[in-house]
């Protein structure tokens, strides 16, 4: 089994210090001591900080594009179901770490982007991707008659992860899930209440 290279060892070490510290307290210092390696090592694979956070930032929605192709892509579930599923999984990581850390692109969405137009528009990219997933599941769900057809998908998608952004921030301040179970509970008993 091939080692992990220094690259791999110091962006997972910089996941994890941003995930704790966020994007402007992390420091090039605290990611190196993070990942047990000289300060050289970082300028030899990173020309700065933020494209480090860029590259930072793509391995966390890699991640997510795991958990996500893992709800929505599970066909024996309806695809109402399937959106409460991520939601789930993702309420189920949180407590895993004990409702200490949230959402990198949330994160990031505010503190990082007002500093940096490169991440940005990496930031609008990725939250476009994201919707058009949900989307595509929202679709399915008012054709098969589950969800109302009243509203876009895309505008059902967007709603559906800004909220749920702002009840990781608000879970991330009480340390429990109350803030997101409160939100599935009144989502999908409301907008996106079974109609079938």
């Amino acid at each position: 089994m091939a080692r992990k290279s220094l690259k791999e060892n110091i962006l997972e070490a910089g996941l994890r210090v941003m995930l704790r510290k966020g994007y402007a307290a992390t420091s090039v210092r605290d990611v190196v001591a993070e990942a047990g390696v000289p300060q050289g090592s970082f300028t030899n694979h990173f020309r700065s900080k933020e494209a480090f956070s860029r590259d930072v930032l793509d391995a966390y929605f890699e991640h997510v594009r795991t958990l996500v192709s893992s709800a929505l892509d599970d066909e024996s579930l309806t695809p109402r179901a399937r959106l409460k599923r991520y939601l789930d999984i993702i309420t189920g990581q949180l407590k895993a770490d004990g409702f200490s850390r949230g959402c990198l692109i949330g994160d990031f969405s505010l503190e990082a982007a007002p500093l940096s137009e490169m991440l940005r528009l990496r930031l609008s990219e990725i939250f476009l991707e994201w919707r058009d997933r949900f989307a595509d599941c929202i679709r399915q769900a008012q054709s098969a008659g589950e969800i109302d057809s009243t509203f876009a998908p895309e505008d059902l998608a967007d709603f559906l992860l800004f909220s749920w952004e702002g009840a990781i921030m608000r879970m991330k301040v009480e340390r429990s899930e109350a803030a997101l179970e409160r939100f599935k509970k009144i989502a999908f008993s409301t907008v996106f209440r079974d109609y079938s």
